[in-house]
């Protein structure tokens, strides 16, 4: 099995876990009561702990290391989507949101230093068949959740099966990748909240992917208050990540073959799309829900792919780049995990979705602007080797 194949199959388990509950909602909140707002709360906890485990990746990389670190991650989502057939309930399903979440952080704050050592020439391409990947496994899971729910009677078995391919990427992980021990970074993780350009990366991370949480938390939701059915208002996630992914394979593969490391045109594009994406769901959700899902999954795809490249491009060094990207994501899925909780909030209070596409639409907006100072020449004067 190729190192790529590896980071793919591991990419494939980091978003199930989340975007198989969208579809189900409905369901899921007449069988257990759970108000909009507790159910944001299965898209903002994996979220929340992404981020808070992002910040500390770097002492969790020096005492347990990468294989161990990326076994574990595999382990816990295992264990929160068994929970879940075993143990129906609100209860346990905010506690399999924590456990799955966890692992989910782990093994995504691990994986960029790694693409970044191991495709050191094609860092770009690496990153954007990682995150097709990753967006791939949320689009399948939002497909197929409602089928098996729907044949089987049991939406716990729809949300819970995939330990399944966690189970088989352990396996494969485990078959494949030495022990290794943990090793210190060169760069103190606590050392970066003193650069102010790491904020910038991370506040910019955040909101540019903001939209990717409350969408797969609200827009099947949105469907079905227009009179969709569960299963093709989940296959309206499935739809979108095609999008995500040809946008995560298409733009990086466009930075591949730059002549440098300037991507602000390439981002400009993305957040144009999802701004697009956002206005048509407000203004024409009904007839051009395709075009609007679809150009919104595109533009929201290629800035996660993106948005990871530019961290990597901050420094020549894997283990710098990686620690900065895991910064970045850290306060980025902070920011991410307060979406779906305000966009919930927006819905309990306003009766309807609308206000949840605007606060989307202002969010990217405001991002076009600051994409202007992502400056390549500035990159070397930012001081991050003396961290």
């Amino acid at each position: 099995m190729g190192g790529l194949a590896l980071i793919v199959m591991l990419a494939l388990n980091l978003r199930p876990l989340i975007a198989s509950i969208s579809p189900l909602q409905n369901v899921i909140r007449d069988d257990t009561g759970m108000s909009f707002q507790s159910v944001g709360l299965l898209t903002t906890l994996p979220f929340l702990c992404m981020g808070l485990v992002a910040l500390i990746s770097a002492r969790l990389a020096a005492r347990v290391g990468e294989t161990r670190g990326v076994s574990l991650g595999l382990m816990f989502i295992l264990l929160g989507c068994l929970i879940r057939i075993l143990n129906p309930s609100a209860a346990a399903l905010l506690a399999t949101a924590l456990v799955g979440g966890i692992g989910i952080a782990i093994i995504q704050t691990l994986l960029p230093g790694r693409i970044k050592r191991d495709f050191s020439r094609r860092v770009p391409l690496a990153m954007g068949v990682y995150s097709a990947a990753l967006m791939s496994g949320g689009g399948l899971a939002a497909w197929i959740s409602p089928r098996i729910a729907g044949q089987t009677g049991s939406w716990s078995l729809g949300v819970g099966l995939w330990f399944i391919p966690a189970l088989i990427a352990l396996a494969g992980w485990l078959w494949k990748v030495p022990q290794t021990r943990g090793s210190r970074s060169p760069v103190a993780a606590n050392r970066l909240w003193y650069f102010p350009r790491a904020w910038v990366l991370a506040l910019y991370f955040g909101v540019i992917n903001a939209g990717y949480s409350s969408v797969i938390a609200w827009l099947p939701a949105y469907y079905q208050h227009l009179g969709w059915s569960s299963s093709h208002s989940g296959s309206l996630l499935a739809w979108m990540t095609m999008f995500q992914v040809l946008a995560a394979l298409v733009m990086p593969a466009l930075a591949q073959r730059q002549s440098g490391t300037d991507r602000r045109l390439l981002l400009g594009i993305s957040l144009l799309a999802q701004l697009i994406g956002y206005l048509g769901l407000i203004l024409l959700p009904g007839p051009g829900a395709l075009i609007w899902v679809a150009i919104a999954g595109f533009g929201l795809g290629a800035c996660f792919a993106l948005g990871l490249i530019l961290a990597l491009d901050h420094h020549p060094d894997p283990r710098i780049a990686g620690q900065l990207a895991a910064f970045m994501q850290g306060i980025g899925f902070i920011i991410n995990a307060t979406s779906p909780w305000i966009s919930g909030a927006l819905r309990e209070a306003t009766g309807g979705f609308i206000a949840v596409w605007i606060m989307l639409a202002l969010g990217v907006s405001a991002m076009i602007g600051l994409t202007l100072i992502f400056r390549p020449s500035r990159y070397e004067t930012l001081g991050l080797e003396r961290a």
